[in-house]
């Protein structure tokens, strides 16, 4: 017998699930109350890493049906919902996504769907690295120094070189300058 469950899934604690139960009914599904499984948490964690969804996936079993009114409802990352998806499919357990049109995502045409939506995904992947590098490259030739500001002046710096070449310990000098033994350790490191 066919069971059919819905995951309703908000980021904060002041948004509510409501509307997504209401999509789900109005689609002409009947989920038991018992089966809505409502959980408010980031959907950058990973599907398996959340307690509701975990709980929820040791629940369903062999041709259960599992409702989400958006993909992003299982998460933000386009591998971590097609893992989910696939690992959902091989227990036999059917996805349906409301927004695209109510599509089982275990089947041929979902799997299509999938597949197009994880190339997009990687796509706009690719495009932030291509930008992100871009921007670094443009900062660099504009003179911009990257990364966090040094801990220690240029003055500091020298001395802590001289010092720790007369043989004065990370320990000592990390205390006289408020700084970690690790940012001395970075300007030694400067000098060579």
């Amino acid at each position: 017998m066919t069971r059919t469950f819905a995951y309703c899934r908000v980021s904060t604690a002041d948004q509510t699930t409501d509307n997504q139960v209401r999509e789900i009914v109005a689609a002409g599904f009947s989920v038991e109350r018992k089966r809505v499984v409502e959980e408010t948490v980031s959907g950058s964690v990973a599907a398996m890493e959340r307690a509701g969804f975990a709980r929820l996936v040791d629940r369903l079993e062999d041709g259960d049906v599992l409702i989400v009114t958006k993909l992003d409802r299982l998460g933000r990352n386009a591998m971590d919902v097609r893992a989910t998806v696939e690992r959902l499919a091989a227990e036999g357990v059917r996805v349906h996504c409301l927004a695209l049109g109510g599509v089982d995502l275990t089947s041929a045409a979902g799997k299509m769907t999938m597949g197009v939506l994880s190339a997009v995904a990687e796509f706009e992947r690719d495009l932030l690295i291509e930008r992100t590098q871009a921007g670094l490259s443009r900062a660099k030739a504009e003179g911009k120094s990257l990364g966090r500001p040094p801990a220690l002046t240029q003055q500091q710096q020298d001395e802590v070189r001289m010092r720790r070449a007369a043989g004065v310990s990370l320990g000592i000098l990390a205390k006289e300058y408020g700084v970690s033994r690790a940012a001395i350790q970075r300007a030694e490191k400067r000098a060579a």
